[in-house]
């Protein structure tokens, strides 16, 4: 049996004192994608956030990479996070420095030390995204779709038992979109699980898997004929 990485049983997801989503019952096993789908508005970055513990989980139980999201102390949502990627629609990358040096800067931040492991594990991962010789480019000098591939990248780099992508191609053209889709898969089929929020229809039906949607403050699975 895989081994589940998230389960929800009866979770409400709040923005603030409002109860955006409620009633979550969700199970994802190890080497899943499941994507989570939604009108603007319907609650699937609150919902990803609550998954990343950006949002504190209020009200019903929930085990994310063998931690409770219930019994997060601020404390503990740096150690969380290493076990976790984390990709955002809008990149994140540092604009004033390299490539190498943005990557260097989150495995220096999560407690790597020693430099040649810190090398090898920065060429390791923009290998695995395509994008092994341009570790000395600055984000400026990247396309959209580029940039993208290093904030996936960046997401590997601690080897993460789940990676949360939050409208990942929102930001790119179709082709670009389809391009760092590839990326995803190929991380997926090796053995990576993975969450998506996206609203890209056309993605969904080219790589179809498990779908989610948010709608009327409720999270539950669609067939894809139905979306």
């Amino acid at each position: 049996m895989p081994e589940t990485i998230v389960k929800l049983n009866d979770v409400a997801v709040f923005q603030n004192e409002n109860m955006v989503l409620n009633e979550i019952d969700l199970e994802v096993k190890k080497g899943e994608f499941v994507y989570v789908i939604g009108k603007t508005g319907s609650g699937k970055s609150s919902f990803m956030k609550t998954l990343y513990a950006d949002l504190p989980l209020k009200q019903g139980a929930g085990q994310i990479v063998d931690f409770d999201l219930k019994m997060m102390k601020e404390k503990d949502i740096p150690f969380l996070r290493r076990k976790l990627g984390i990709v955002f629609q809008d990149f994140k990358l540092l604009p004033d420095r390299n490539v190498n040096n943005n990557l260097k800067f989150v495995l220096k931040a999560t407690g790597w030390t020693d430099p040649k492991k810190m090398d090898n594990k920065i060429e390791e991962v923009l290998d695995k995204v395509g994008m092994k010789t341009k570790g000395f480019k600055f984000p400026h000098e990247l396309s959209g779709g580029e940039q993208q591939r290093i904030a996936i990248a960046r997401a590997l780099l601690n080897d993460p038992e789940l990676i949360l992508a939050d409208e990942p191609t929102g930001n790119l053209d179709p082709q670009t979109s389809v391009e760092v889709m590839k990326v995803l898969q190929d991380i997926n089929q090796n053995g990576r699980t993975i969450i998506m929020a996206t609203h890209d229809y056309a993605l969904i039906l080219k790589y179809p898997h498990k779908t989610l949607k948010c709608d009327g403050s409720k999270v539950f699975e669609v067939i894809q004929k139905a979306i």
